[in-house]
């Protein structure tokens, strides 16, 4: 009798044990918080509506929005561009440079404009259904925000959708591609998320608040834009007819 109870209490801790172990459906890691530690500041023109940046090598490409006051430029960061193209009468959006080619989006105008990446030349324009906000690129792949919580994923030559996932954060605008993340701005707020683009789990919160004085603030609209330098694993952000770029860090907020 002692040893079928020895035997039936092993077998409960062995069972127990195994119901207590981290199931697929447990709980996933908070978001790691995140600031910006700021390295340096580059001029940046206080007219541009930055919608999208981006670099190509060393090269910092920029698309802009308003309707009358869109384009895409490309050039030195922190110069005057050496390359510009406007885009008449439509609301440019983000935009994205793979090797010889650059796409620049619209906003609610469902056009997708490829340009040539070294005259920013318009080739050819394609059509797709909704609005357009930011746009990256990743392993192969476009990544395309609309406003919502979806990052829809594109072929890269012929613009159509091939997948998407939902991050469950509204608001996702200004999108940076490195590696499998993705950096995406939150509109109208100073923060900027770091999604995990094979889930759209949300892996970090980065907190990008204090950098423009009070009086910059004034003339100046919301945080919209980063770049990856590349090899470097630093960030150039600015925002909407921001006077300044900052070069910055994301380090853990402690």
């Amino acid at each position: 009798m002692r040893t079928l109870m020895t035997t039936s209490l092993l077998l409960a801790a062995v069972l127990g044990g195994c119901a207590a172990a981290p199931g697929s459906d447990a709980a996933p890691p908070a978001p790691e918080k995140l600031k910006v530690q700021v390295l340096s500041e580059l001029p940046h023109d206080p007219g541009a509506f930055t919608q999208g940046l981006e670099f190509s090598g060393e090269t910092l490409y920029e698309g802009t929005g308003l309707v009358g006051k869109s384009s895409m430029r490309a050039g030195p960061a922190g110069a005057a561009p050496s390359v510009r193209q406007e885009l008449p009468g439509l609301f440019g959006e983000g935009i994205t440079v793979l090797g010889p080619t650059a796409w620049q989006i619209t906003w609610q105008d469902g056009v997708a404009i490829e340009r040539d990446a070294k005259t920013l030349a318009e080739r050819r324009r394609v059509t797709y259904t909704g609005e357009g906000w930011g746009l990256c690129h990743q392993n192969g792949r476009l990544v395309m925000s609309d406003g919502s919580s979806r990052l829809t994923f594109r072929d890269p030559v012929s613009f159509a959708p091939t997948g998407s996932v939902d991050v469950g954060r509204d608001q996702l605008n200004e999108l940076e591609c490195v590696g499998d993340s993705v950096y995406a701005n939150v509109w109208q707020t100073d923060r900027i998320l770091r999604i995990d683009a094979a889930t759209g789990r949300v892996t970090g919160e980065i907190d990008a608040s204090g950098l423009l004085t009070p009086g910059e603030r004034g003339s100046a609209d919301v945080l919209n834009g980063i770049a990856a330098v590349p090899g470097t694993g630093e960030f150039l952000i600015t925002g909407k007819l921001w006077p300044k770029m900052f070069r910055v860090k994301f380090v853990p907020n402690s």
